[in-house]
């Protein structure tokens, strides 16, 4: 199984020519009883906002919430089978990774529930094969994506403290003082906002970026600019994959990021290699990701085109990058094996010489059957210099070794 990799970046641009602006702007969510508001639970696995859908009646399903796709997606085709899904038709989409276009059916309008609201008129693209490995990056079944269509007719509150969305029919819900709005704009289904950046040199400059809660990055900048300014003390890194293979770049960090009266700094960067200016439908200048917005009490109300902030308590703390440079997924039937999927060259794991394919047994003598993802994640981030023993296991043999963590970035 393929597995999406290990990265702070999970960037999908759909770019659905067949599709006219008119049948994407008619799929919407309701609230599907006399409430004016909805609580739906979920879940941050890996830096992605999992919540839980049930279509044509079965279910329930765990779906990522993803404000930068303007399109379901189902990544998993074997949902297809499942729950009597009709099939209408068939479309390329395009990325920003290094490889082809893939293929993928577009569905008839389906039916989905989650908690309270329903959908109207949203139909999905659903890939022939499942080339993230979604599931193993995250350690439980995730059947793909939803997107714009879920904010399109919604104010959506989201508490990453409690971990709680709350949906309330627009112009329901009383904007509290704490929270700063900043207008955004919906631009081919997805959402903006402008940001000023001051990099390295000191230099600054004002950025359209996408809010993006479907990347787990805490920024992204793409223009040339940037890259070069950025391009002493940086790292080469596999930032995410995207629907047509890996996305290759840089991490580094810039100074300052200022978006409506917050200042954030030195705030670990990615920027990809590929040139996309000319790739994307709606000019940017990069994204905005989940480790920066789940610093935050959010309001995303695309009806009235706002975004209001309210700090968390993790506001200040600083974005630290894995130290160990080891790529890995969850394998197996029930997502228990720990499989590396690559070792950065250079880093702290290829220094102790761990290999692609290396299983990962238990950490500090806890077995990973009884860790998260997020658990062996906080672990590998967690202090330069930290000294962890792991139980590998290799071509049948067992072995004890001891990574020392590096800051790389």
């Amino acid at each position: 199984m393929k597995a999406l990799l290990k990265s702070d970046l999970i960037v999908l641009i759909l770019l659905v020519s067949s599709l006219s602006m008119g049948s994407v702007r008619a799929q919407s969510f309701y609230i599907n009883n006399h409430r004016n508001h909805i609580n739906v639970p979920f879940r941050i696995i890996r830096n992605m906002v999992v919540i839980q859908a049930y279509i044509n009646d079965k279910g329930p399903f765990n779906f990522i919430l993803d404000t930068g796709v303007g399109l379901m997606v189902i990544t998993d085709p074997e949902l297809v089978g499942s729950v009597n899904i009709i099939k209408s038709r068939t479309i390329n989409l395009g990325g920003l990774g290094e490889g082809k276009d893939l293929e993928a059916y577009i569905t008839t309008p389906l039916q989905i529930d989650i908690r309270g609201l329903r959908s109207q008129d949203v139909s999905a693209a659903i890939f022939k094969e499942d080339h993230f490995g979604l599931s193993n990056y995250a350690g439980i079944p995730i059947c793909g994506l939803l997107g714009y269509e879920f904010f399109s007719n919604l104010v959506v509150k989201i508490n990453f403290e409690d971990s709680v969305l709350t949906a309330y029919r627009p112009k329901q819900l009383k904007i509290q003082k704490k929270y700063t709005g900043i207008p955004i704009s919906v631009e081919q289904s997805k959402p903006y906002l402008k940001a000023q950046v001051r990099y390295r040199d000191s230099s600054e400059r004002s950025c359209k970026l996408i809010v993006d809660l479907g990347a787990g990055h805490p920024l992204s900048l793409e223009n040339d600019e940037a890259k070069f300014i950025c391009a002493t003390g940086s790292i080469s890194a596999n930032l995410g994959m995207s629907i047509n293979g890996p996305i290759i770049g840089k991490i580094s960090r810039v100074n300052e990021l200022d978006f409506g009266q917050f200042a954030l700094k030195n705030v670990l960067t990615s920027f990809p290699d590929k040139e996309m200016k000319n790739m994307l439908p709606v000019h940017r200048d990069g994204s905005l990701g989940l480790d920066i917005l789940k610093r935050f009490k959010l309001i995303i109300d695309y009806p009235d085109s706002m975004i209001y902030f309210k700090p968390g308590y993790n506001l200040k703390e600083p974005f630290e990058h894995d130290m160990s440079g080891l790529e890995y997924y969850s394998g197996g039937d029930e997502f228990k094996r720990i499989i590396i999927g690559r070792v950065e060259p250079g880093s702290a794991a290829a220094k102790i010489g761990l290999e692609k394919d290396d299983e990962l047994l238990s950490i500090n003598l806890v077995p990973v059957t009884k860790m998260t993802l997020e658990d062996i994640d906080h672990l590998f981030r967690s202090r330069e210099g930290r000294k962890l023993l792991l139980e590998v296991y290799r071509n049948k043999k067992y072995a004890d070794v001891i990574i020392t963590l590096q800051k790389r970035i």
